[in-house]
């Protein structure tokens, strides 16, 4: 786990660093945020076609992982707060051709699809989505991919006070911190630019 935990986290790195460094390199404060579309270049069709079908697999993974918490949190809530509710806490069995009976769950079948559609407005809605998204990913790439994993593992390994070991994971941490701080200030200067121009579903 922790070899692909490393090649994964290493890989990704490298791809946004390039993204990042060379969009910025080339373009300055004009660099897209959709690097696929931004220039208005549509050709060659396939390939964008291919780099589009990528981000679609790439963010079906990601949002799982972001809403099951989401979903689980607000379902768990909902079961202790009305526990004899019979639409929140049963499961009706659905019979499915070929594939025999599936106990479906109405409450988390009607919430899940809510919560989906609800967010997918938002994100029509929004002309600059992408400051949303940076905004979401300053806050949370400190204390979920930096900060947590290195407390853990500080306080699992006992390392000594003032190993050199601890004293470089705490500046590690430290580090991170204040590049996520940058960013969000950035995706938030960059949110009060674009609200000027706001016009829905544009």
């Amino acid at each position: 786990m922790k070899k692909a935990a490393t090649i994964g986290v290493s890989i990704t790195t490298v791809f946004y660093m390039l993204c990042g460094c060379v969009g910025y390199a080339a373009f300055g404060n004009d660099a897209p945020g959709n690097f696929l579309t931004g220039f208005g270049v549509y050709e060659p069709y396939w390939l964008i076609d291919l780099g589009n079908a990528c981000i679609v697999v790439h963010l079906i993974g990601a949002y799982q992982v972001f809403a099951q918490p989401i979903f689980s949190f607000v379902e768990g809530w909902c079961q202790n707060r009305w526990p004899n509710n019979g639409f929140i806490t049963s499961e009706k069995g659905v019979n499915i051709p070929l594939l025999g009976v599936y106990n479906v769950n109405f409450f988390r079948l009607v919430w899940r699809t809510m919560f989906v559609v609800l967010i997918s407005v938002v994100a029509m809605i929004l002309p600059f989505f992408n400051d949303f998204l940076g905004l979401i990913g300053a806050a949370a790439f400190w204390p979920l991919t930096v900060y947590f994993p290195v407390e853990m593992y500080l306080a699992q390994s006992k390392l000594g006070t003032f190993s050199a070991k601890r004293i470089s994971l705490k500046i590690l941490s430290w580090a991170c911190c204040i590049v996520s701080i940058v960013a969000a200030v950035g995706s938030i200067q960059s949110l009060i630019v674009n609200v000027g121009t706001f016009k829905a579903f544009s």
